[in-house]
This record gives structure tokens, sequence and C-alpha cells, in this order.
């Protein structure tokens, strides 16, 4: 039964958890393509709002530069005192004023047509054909998974007739059970056992001066226990304290590596709190600890349970053993306890510090959303000039210009906030790190938070994390002010 249990686990591993594997990659890359088809669509559309927004604003511009002109050329002509000169240079300009005012309109309507014609395309072509390719990739992924439960059913489906016959055998072999010969074997071999141990007991008697020279200085040596004369009868609270001392004896064996290494000292030492690593590095290395601690108190715990339950069977029965000899190790194992939980508390709190120091990078990634706001009020002029806005019917729609950034941000790469140059070669030998060469100019995407370490991307998009005395950095002037540190 447990043979077949192992092929559909083989047949499961082969066949439909690699293989899905491999698909999620795909779909993963297939979906990252779409959503930068729909980042990039959108972003052109902004740029072409932007330039209908410009040359708008340069049509007011030059209406108001006619109007003024308007009124000088007016005021001239009526006035007796102004030279004919002066009339003439005033009607120049008002005429130079108004060509310009009608090129910045023809210029706005064919801006405008535009918009209009990318705003089409983008809602009625782009965006829906983004979608259907996103739909038709869902569908195949239900497809594959369609797939995948049938192959294993197929597999589940060949063993189900020997899983049958292995649990009929058992059924069989139960019913067949002759428990007079099981119990007459059960007590053969206790008797058996029980003759063993007297061996065992009266050999450690024999040989006691030579384990007791073998026990550490700081282990004081258990009594010699009295028989009486004429009968040997094995002592149970001797050959504990004795497997006891052995026990002692066996771990302070063990620790003889450990001090090898601290005398050779040919390691550079490390800190406690792994500050010394990349950020993304030390994270990694805090949760790895963590869950091994987690894992010693799990066993330190069902160690505690287990010596309970014993302890709990030699109250209920004392002659199969002492309860008190039971309480020393107990109180081991909740000290044992006591303190993995203070190593777990230490290094959560080590661990939440680092997690806090990356929560940094959403928060300037919303900033960098905030500073790409689009212009408001998108109406537009129509003959001349006016101020009064309610007037103006030839708008176009307003359509909001980050109504689809939740929909295109899946991973969206931090921007960019500076640039640096590298003063010395890295070698980036430790995981997280970016390798780099001396002269070479990298993008900065997030700033030393103290620990040493700046995270760069290169010109091809890799990231990581290079030291920042080992390079000199000028921040962007709409990132924190134009700063060059090194």
């Amino acid at each position: 039964y447990s043979g077949q249990r192992e092929v559909v686990a083989e047949e499961m591993g082969h066949k439909v958890y690699g293989e899905l594997m491999r698909y999620s990659q795909d779909l993963k890359a297939e979906r990252k393509h779409h959503l930068q088809e729909g980042r990039k669509t959108q972003q052109y559309l902004d740029q072409c709002w932007k330039h209908m927004d410009n040359s708008k604003k340069k049509f007011e511009r030059e209406c108001k530069e006619a109007e003024k002109s308007q009124l000088i050329y007016e005021r001239l002509d009526s006035d007796i005192n102004a030279t004919k000169s002066e009339v003439e240079k005033a009607k120049s300009q008002l005429y130079l004023r108004q060509h310009m005012a009608e090129e910045s309109k023809n210029e706005y309507a064919a801006q405008l047509q535009n918009f209009n014609s990318e705003q089409w395309k983008h809602f009625n072509v782009a965006i829906p054909q983004i979608f259907k390719n996103l739909q038709d990739m869902d569908e195949r992924r239900t497809v594959k998974l369609g797939e995948m439960y049938r192959s294993f059913a197929e597999v589940e489906r060949r063993v189900i007739p020997i899983i049958s016959k292995c649990l009929e055998g058992m059924v069989t072999a139960a019913k067949n059970v002759d428990e007079r010969r099981v119990s007459a074997k059960m007590l053969l071999k206790c008797s058996r056992m029980s003759f063993a141990c007297s061996f065992v007991c009266v050999w450690l008697v024999v040989h006691r001066k030579s384990l007791l020279s073998q026990i550490p200085p700081s282990i004081p040596p258990p009594s010699l226990p009295s028989f009486p004369s004429g009968h040997f009868h094995p002592p149970k609270f001797s050959t504990e304290r004795i497997a006891n001392h052995l026990s002692e004896m066996r771990n302070a064996k063990s620790k003889i590596p450990s001090f090898r290494t601290v005398k050779r000292g040919v390691r550079a030492p490390t800190l406690e709190d792994l500050s010394h690593l990349p950020p993304e590095q030390r994270r990694k290395k805090l949760q790895q600890r963590i869950d091994e601690l987690n894992k010693e108190l799990q066993k330190e715990m069902d160690q505690r349970d287990a010596l309970n339950k014993m302890k709990d069977v030699y109250e209920k029965n004392p002659q199969m053993g002492d309860p008190g000899s039971l309480q020393p190790k107990i109180s081991e194992t909740i000290c044992n306890m006591e303190k993995l939980r203070s190593e777990i508390h230490k290094n959560e709190s080590w661990l939440a510090e680092v997690e806090g120091k990356h929560g940094s990078r959403s928060e300037r990634r919303s900033s960098a959303d905030v500073n790409h706001h689009a212009p408001h009020g998108r109406e537009s002029p129509e003959g001349s000039y006016t101020d009064d806005h309610s007037q103006e019917h030839r708008s176009p729609p307003q359509p909001d210009p980050h109504e689809f950034d939740d929909e295109f941000d899946d991973d969206d790469p931090l921007p960019a906030i500076g640039h640096c140059k590298a003063l010395y070669s890295f070698d980036g030998s430790n995981e997280g790190t970016l390798v780099m060469k001396e002269n070479e100019v990298l993008y900065v995407i997030e700033e030393d938070k103290g620990d040493g370490w700046t995270r760069v991307r290169k010109q091809g998009g890799e990231e990581g994390y290079i030291p920042t005395s080992y390079v000199e950095i000028t921040l962007e002037k709409n990132s924190k002010g134009a700063v060059t540190y090194i």
C-alpha cells in the first residue's frame, strides 16, 4: 500500500507539479508583457493630451495679445496727437498678433482632432485587444488545469485495483491473527529483555570505577548502591543516574568541534543581528534563523509533553520508576524553551526593523505617482478669446489620466531618484548585491537607510545593492534637492 502511494507521489511530482511550475512561469511572463503594453498605450494617450493642452494655452496667450494690440491700435487711431508712424506701427503689430493667433488656433484644432482620434483608438481598439489577450491567457490556463486534473485522476485510477487488493490482504491478515501465539511471543521477548537489563546492570556495577574516571569533574559521582547479602536486585534509581551521566558525557564530547573552530579563528567575526549583510539577504537569513528556532522550540515542547506523560505513568504505577527522577529533565526542557522563545523574539524584532526599512519603497512609489498629475480644465475657446468659460461648448471629454493606473501597476519598477558613479570595483558575491565596475554609471532607486548599502539599477534593468562608500551619488532635483556626496 505504501509503495502504491509512492508511485502516485512520483507521478504527481513529474507530470503534474513540474509541468504546472513551468507553465506558471510562462503565464507570468506573458501577463507582464500584456500589462506593459497597456501601460505604454496609457502613456501615449497622456502625451497626446499634454500636446493638446500646450497648444490650447498658447492659443489663449495669442488671443490675449491680439486683443491687447487691438485696444492699443484703436486708442492711437482716435488720438489726434498720435503721429502717423505710431499708428502704422500699432496697425502692423495688430496684424502680426492676429496672424499668430490664427496660427495658434489652427494648431490647437489639429491637436484637438488628433487627441480625439487617439482617444477613440485607445478605448475602442488598444484596451479591448489587451483585455482580450488576458482573457485568452486565462482560458488557456483553465484548460491546462483541467488537463492536470485528468492526469492526476489517471494515476489514481491505475493504482486503485492494486490498493484494493492490498487492503483486502490487510483485512484477511487481521482476521487470521492468533492472539495466544502473539501473546506467547511477547512474553518470551519480555523475559529476554529483562535478562539483558539485569546483565547490563551487573556489568555497570563491575566496571563502575572505569566509568567514573571518564565522567567530567563537574559532575558529582553517583553513590554506590548497597545490595542484600546473597541476593542481587537491579536498582532502578542507580541505572537511571548512570544513564544520565553517560548522556552528559556524550553531550560534552559533542561540544569539542565547536571549541576547535573557535581556536582556529579562520572566519571573520560576524554580527549577531546580521547587520553586515545587504538588507534583502539579511531579511532572508533572519527568516531562516527564526524558522530553525521555531523547529527547535517545537522539539522541546514535544519532549516536555512526553516527559510529563511518562511522569504521570510513574505516578500511577510506582513500580515502573521514580517520578521525581524526571523533574530535573522537565525543568531543563522548560528552561530551554524560554531561551528559544527569547531568541525568537529578538530575531523577530530585527526582522521587523529590516522590513520597516523596506516599507519606505512603497511610499516613494506613491509619491512618484502623485507627481504625474495631468492638467484639468479641458475647455477650448471658440472663435475669439473670451474669459467666460461657460460660453465654450467645444470641449473634448475629460478622461482621468490615472483611471487605468491600478490595472497596469503590477511589477512596476521603482523610479530612479538619481545616478551614481563607481569609484571602485565591487564583485557582488553575496546574495542581493550587484556586480559593479570602476567608473560605471548606475541609476539610484533607493537611498542608504543607514546600513551602508544603496539600491541601484543598471542600464540593462538589473537591480541590487552596492556599498554606499564605493560610489559618488547625485540625486535629482525633483527628489530631495540636488545633493552630491561620496
